[in-house]
């Protein structure tokens, strides 16, 4: 199958698993799609644009003449846990697995790579809540969020936050510029304390941001793309604070408003305000570490002022 992969797609896969295994995976993406297409009597539409950040997202139709979304992540990725995640959700918030899934006869004739492809209900990707104002995004985000905080199925082989917080903070615990230093301490003094007085076991997106939720035909808006985790719900909603950054940045007022929303959003869903306070710290500052180290400059710049406001 001849495509061209999305660009984001290619910029982060290199950065998140290196040149090696991002030119294995991109080299392999037609083949596996192609195997998943024939394997699950699918017929493409197109290539999803820009796409996930780790997975290629094709747009198909299925036999009966239904509308799907052809989800290939790579191995490293960890496919098998969105799956269990969106299995569990069972389409509650959520985009629904459709059958034939990888347990079906015709998936099992799959390579084991194509195996690891699922098969969701088509979502309109064009129209996420950025497209609303930021009032009833943030108001819609909330709801659907809301949705996903259930108990995890028994014997789940989901990380939890605090083993995935302590794997974050490994870059951060070493040699930083001297201005960037204080702020790392206060994030990891924060994660810290977070991790160790946690008392909430919860499945959770993992990566829940106005982006991630579409509109849907099925409800008004259902989200995509977790990084299922389990833990407490301040860290969930912790990236959904900072939503709209550059906005933030750019207003005469942001560093206020950014502290109302931590307030708001903590009231709204019944979360402690000084947890989500926390957590938004930590991943404000672990994320634009990351994009530090990325090369991803802008990006950076704006992450790490929005953490000093907090």
């Amino acid at each position: 199958m001849a495509f061209e992969p999305p660009e984001r797609l290619v910029r982060a896969l290199g950065e998140t698993y290196g040149d090696a295994v991002a030119a294995r995976r991109l080299g392999q993406l037609p083949e596996l799609a192609e195997a998943a297409v024939t394997g699950l009597g699918l017929t493409v539409d197109r290539v999803q644009a820009p796409g996930g950040r780790s997975s290629l997202v094709l747009l198909v139709w299925r036999q009966d003449g239904t509308a799907a979304a052809l989800k290939l992540a790579p191995a490293e990725a960890r496919p098998e846990l969105e799956r269990d995640a969106l299995r569990h959700w069972a389409g509650w918030g959520a985009a629904q697995l459709l059958p034939p899934d990888t347990s079906s006869d015709a998936a099992r004739l799959l390579p084991p790579d194509a195996a690891s492809a699922l098969l969701l209900e088509r979502l309109h990707p064009e129209v996420s809540l950025r497209s609303l104002p930021e009032a009833k995004a943030l108001l819609e985000a909330a709801g659907t969020l809301r949705r996903l905080w259930v108990e995890p199925p028994a014997a789940h082989a989901f990380e939890s936050v605090a083993a995935r917080t302590e794997r974050q903070s490994v870059p951060m615990r070493g040699e930083l510029p001297p201005e960037l230093a204080p702020l790392a301490a206060a994030a990891l003094e924060a994660r810290d304390h977070l991790t160790a007085s946690a008392s909430e076991e919860l499945l959770l997106h993992g990566n829940f941001r106005q982006s991630k939720v579409l509109s849907a035909e099925r409800a008004p808006w259902l989200t995509v793309g977790p990084e299922p985790v389990v833990g407490e719900r301040a860290y969930d909603l912790a990236r959904l604070v900072r939503d709209r950054v550059e906005d933030l940045i750019a207003a005469p007022s942001g560093a206020s408003v950014a502290r109302r929303r931590v307030n708001k959003l903590a009231d709204a869903l019944d979360v402690d305000p000084a947890r989500l306070h926390g957590w938004t710290l930590f991943r404000a500052v672990e994320s634009g570490l990351r994009a530090r180290a990325a090369g991803r400059t802008e990006e950076a710049e704006l992450l790490l002022e929005f953490a000093t406001w907090l």
